[in-house]
């Protein structure tokens, strides 16, 4: 189902106004979702295709670390047993992280989940089944801390390691990933936590990692009052999360939700977080491995609005995921299924991919924008010699969204040498329609796959644009759920 199935009555059209002084005071705008992108889980890491493509997220939107699940499963053998005895190999995670590091990148290094030599239970969660009791001994848990840390530290040297991050498990506050308890879990970071910091200081470790912003406080609390180490606060959110009824599908729980839902949740795990750090390691669209909507421009717009309303709130907020070589349920071979990732299995730029290109392309300060419309968002960003009006056209499915035509003023010193657009909608930057048109082959050849390509890329365009009165004006018609990126190159000097 895509986000206009079971629309309602559309609105007519309207005019949105906007308009912003690019000679006026900004604010710094780190590129915070850069930090921190999430994948699958661990052995899917030594894959070639998935190295290709972490190197390309890497070497076009700037990602500089990447979270996945299970590195401590059995499937990566780094503890296994042998009857009574424990026999530790960090080969598999080592192969990990030197290719990581290859590339300029770091992991976010997600402990879990636990080895079957020192499980105490038989539960196991997604299709590779990773086992998710606590341990039975914590004492051999936290002596398989020490030592892989140790290891890495030995490996790679502690300068390097302390730019790491170490979160404790994944989702500890839902029953499919272990009890769904506070005092389990909290009893298990402590041990890592001890355990991490017993190799040196100042490594960082944080949590709670759980779904829905849950526990903050809480572990925040527990930390405090029982001398356990929080240098971090993680956690997640998707739209989807606690909207609508059970057994909902997932258009009718996004349709539920609300239009800035995940903004305001941040804010509110930023009160709550106080002075440290907060890292969101999964985020996305709809919390459904098979949602087309992630396939399709509904995506893109959703994640820059997201991304642009999340800024000076967190320090990193981490898309799941770069890429649908994933295989929580099952590896699928169809190349639009739905999928969390960017990429789809083939390496085909999804308009979600794209949007991450336009963000990535933002200066590093944001200045202050006038105008307001129920569906369209404006922000502008400036760098050296440049600045880019970024505009969004959203609305949750269900919900009410036309064509709209924006009106946009920048005053400005001098007039632009060119000014370029760059769309994401329906007709643009949209290989799913594309694979559509051509019958979706569910084994695309060579030539289909550069096609898809082709049809993926998100290119510039001139626009026009009027000067008068020291003030740049243009105009964009922006269809229903689609970005538009209007980039005018200036002289340094109109910076100061």
């Amino acid at each position: 189902m895509s986000a206009a199935d079971d629309a309602p009555p559309q609105p007519a059209a309207t005019t949105a106004d906007f308009r912003c002084d690019l000679a006026g005071p900004t604010e710094p705008f780190p590129h915070f979702w850069e930090h921190t992108v999430g994948s699958d889980h661990a052995p899917m890491a030594l894959r070639a295709d998935w190295q290709a493509q972490m190197r390309r997220a890497h070497d076009e939107l700037g990602f500089g670390h990447v979270r996945f699940h299970g590195l401590l499963s059995d499937d990566v053998g780094t503890l296994i047993a042998e009857g009574e005895t424990l026999f530790y190999s960090f080969f598999n995670a080592d192969q990990i992280f030197d290719f990581l590091l290859s590339i300029g990148m770091k992991p976010f290094v997600e402990l879990s989940f636990m080895p079957t030599a020192l499980a105490s239970g038989d539960k196991t969660v997604f299709h590779y089944r990773a086992n998710v009791s606590p341990p039975k001994d914590y004492a051999n848990w936290a002596l398989l801390i020490r030592k892989l840390v140790a290891h890495w530290v030995e490996r790679y040297g502690l300068a390097e390691v302390r730019q790491w991050f170490f979160e404790v498990w994944n989702e500890p506050n839902l029953d499919a990933f272990g009890s769904g308890t506070q005092d389990n879990y909290f009893k298990l970071y402590k041990s890592t936590a001890d355990a991490i910091k017993s190799v040196d200081a100042e490594l960082k470790v944080g949590g709670p990692a759980t779904a829905a912003n849950a526990w903050v406080s809480d572990f925040i609390a527990f930390c405090a009052s029982n001398d356990a180490a929080a240098d971090f606060i993680s956690t997640h959110h998707y739209p989807t999360d606690a909207f609508g009824l059970p057994g909902d599908d997932t258009v009718t729980q996004l349709s539920k939700s609300r239009r800035s839902v995940l903004r305001d949740e941040t804010r509110e795990v930023r009160r709550q977080a106080g002075d440290r750090p907060v890292y969101y390691t999964e985020w996305c669209t709809s919390s459904n491995p098979r949602d087309p909507l992630h396939d399709e421009p509904y995506a893109a717009v959703f994640i820059v609005k997201t991304i642009m309303e999340a800024r000076s709130l967190v320090e990193g907020y981490s898309y799941w995921t770069f890429s649908d070589i994933f295989e929580e349920n099952y590896l699928p071979s169809m190349p639009f299924h739905g999928g969390f990732g960017l990429l789809n299995i083939h390496g085909v730029a999804k308009p979600a991919y794209r949007a991450f290109e336009l963000l990535h392309a933002l200066g590093g300060d944001i200045a202050s924008v006038k105008g307001t419309h129920p569906t369209v968002d404006a922000w502008v960003a400036r760098g050296a010699e440049s600045a880019t009006v970024l505009l969004t056209n959203f609305a949750l499915p269900r919900h009410a969204i036309a064509p709209e035509t924006v009106c946009f003023t920048l005053t400005t010193p001098s007039t632009p040498s060119g000014v370029t657009i760059r769309r994401i909608d329906a007709e643009h930057a949209n290989a799913k329609a594309r694979w559509l048109q051509l019958g979706s082959p569910e084994y695309p050849n060579a030539a289909v796959i550069a096609d898809l390509n082709a049809a993926s890329i998100c290119h510039a365009a001139a626009q026009t644009f009027d000067v008068r009165d020291g003030a740049i004006r243009f105009e964009v018609t922006l269809p229903p759920l689609s970005v538009a990126a209007i980039t005018l190159q200036l002289a340094s000097a109109d910076h100061g």
